[in-house]
């Protein structure tokens, strides 16, 4: 046997590139995994580290569980809403031409054996509110909840103000939760003889824990033969993965999608009498999620976000600045003295024109976000430059992804 030195052995090594993009490192991901499979094939013994190794290598880059993606069929959030009266307003309430405050403030006394006519109240310290919250889904009567109470009427502000007792209904008119207690609002407003001054919005507050939730919202949950997963951004491609991680996590599930949105599955027979235990294990299912590139622009903030999956063709781009400063001003013309001249005022207007002379550059065909950046990097040009680059690339179609302007 010939000896071999280890200077030898390492003349012979050879450096493996760094991969640099995300196509790149899912190239080297794969050929790993399929180095290590035929390897393996071939090991008579199989040990605990290299099917360990084999399973972390074969797992998704960007894997997301399932409960991040989407929602399970009846599982969801009800709004009710309900109206009421905040008292105790420090001349901030409704001025007395709101009718309906003054009626609700009489019905309200006349329930406390109160009899005074609408007409003679006066409700600067009460004001009529709306009162809105969301009711999770299996919440339990007796749960405190938030809400959220606006005005109605003409109140300048709802700070210091309590919320009387208010009934919160459905859309099928029965009540699910009453509402009552202080208001905590996020600003004030305070207005004199000449001047006012206002901080956020001090006619909407929110009570913490001030919803008591009095009927459990029906949901047909036990039993069930199938269940739905809805997907919170539907996708065609994201839905068929979905699927083939029910299938391999829950053999006998028999997932397949309905639509982009929509994926259906059969619920084992274990289960059928325990589908939280399913929900539960499904919720933990890891899935690498597709979904369009798109660029997003906000004119007015003039803020650009550019998706994953966006890339772009060959093109030259060339954006000269335009820079336009205009000054007023004004002249007097004097007449000499003892002269029947009148004095003359003319306006007198200095216009400056400057334009850039920027060059053609051309961006490199753009395989990945990195490339992306690196090319409008490359023009030097403010995000706001870059909202118009970008809609003329798209005319000239070269931008491969959607160009959504808010």
């Amino acid at each position: 046997m010939t000896a071999i030195s280890r200077r030898d052995t390492d003349k012979n090594k050879t450096r493996t590139p760094v991969p640099e993009s995300l196509a790149e490192i899912e190239a080297a991901r794969a050929g790993l995994v399929a180095t290590l499979a035929g390897f393996l094939k071939k090991t008579t013994a199989l040990s605990a580290a290299a099917i360990l190794l084999a399973a972390l290598l074969a797992s998704p880059a960007h894997a997301i569980r399932l409960k991040e993606l989407g929602t399970f069929e009846g599982v969801r959030v009800n709004q009710i809403s309900g109206y009421g009266l905040v008292v105790g307003l420090n001349g901030t309430g409704d001025k007395d031409q709101t009718g309906f405050t003054r009626q609700s403030l009489s019905n309200l006394l006349k329930r406390m054996d109160i009899t005074v006519a609408p007409t003679a109240l006066k409700v600067k310290n009460v004001a009529a509110v709306m009162v809105t919250a969301d009711l999770p889904p299996f919440v339990k009567p007796g749960t405190k909840i938030d809400v959220l109470v606006s005005s109605i009427g003409d109140s300048t502000s709802l700070q210091g103000g309590t919320l009387l007792v208010s009934a919160m209904e459905g859309l099928d008119n029965q009540i699910y939760a009453i509402a009552q207690g202080p208001i905590s609002v996020g600003g004030f407003a305070i207005t004199g003889q000449a001047a006012s001054v206002q901080r956020n919005h001090p006619t909407v507050g929110r009570i913490v824990q001030g919803g008591t939730v009095e009927r459990e919202v029906p949901i047909r949950w036990q039993g069930k033969e199938t269940l739905s997963v809805k997907l919170g951004q539907p996708d065609f491609t994201t839905a068929a993965r979905v699927a083939e991680a029910i299938n391999e996590s829950l053999p006998g599930a028999a997932a397949r999608p309905l639509d982009a949105a929509t994926i259906e599955l059969r619920v084992p027979g274990n289960y059928r009498e325990n589908l939280a235990v399913l929900v539960a294990e499904l919720e933990n299912v890891s899935v690498d999620p597709d979904h369009v590139g798109k660029v997003i622009i906000n004119e007015r903030t003039g803020s650009v976000v550019v998706g994953e999956n966006v890339k772009l063709s060959t093109v030259a781009v060339a954006h000269g600045n335009l820079s336009i400063q205009i000054r007023e001003g004004q002249n007097v013309s004097q007449p000499g003295p003892f002269s029947d001249g009148e004095t003359v005022v003319t306006p007198e207007t200095d216009i400056n024109v400057e334009e850039g002379a920027d060059n053609l550059l051309l961006i490199e065909r753009s395989t990945n976000i990195n490339d992306v950046v690196k090319a409008l990097n490359a023009i030097g040009v403010t995000p706001r430059d870059l909202i118009t680059i970008f809609q003329l690339i798209q005319a000239a179609g070269a931008l491969h992804g959607e160009l959504e302007i808010l």
